[in-house]
């Protein structure tokens, strides 16, 4: 197991999930309140990942990265 590089995934993981945050937001501010929508659905997954054990974002940077350890894969 390389604990680098699944530490990097974590932070990927973190990074994407922020700007899909920040993008919303943003995008609510600027154009149309309507974009708050983005930012809902990724609580919305965030809060029922745990009991689930399905990440969207994990799910494609386990795809990603096969050489590291699978972060909530269903198990």
């Amino acid at each position: 197991m390389n604990s680098n590089r699944d530490v990097l995934k974590v932070r990927y993981h973190d990074g994407i999930v922020g700007v899909l945050y920040m993008s919303s937001a943003l995008l609510a501010m600027t154009i149309q309140l309507d974009f708050i929508w983005i930012a809902l659905a990724v609580a919305a997954l965030q809060i029922a990942s745990p009991f689930t054990k399905f990440c969207p974002v994990y799910f494609v940077l386990n795809k990603l990265m096969p050489d590291t350890e699978p972060i909530q894969n269903g198990k």
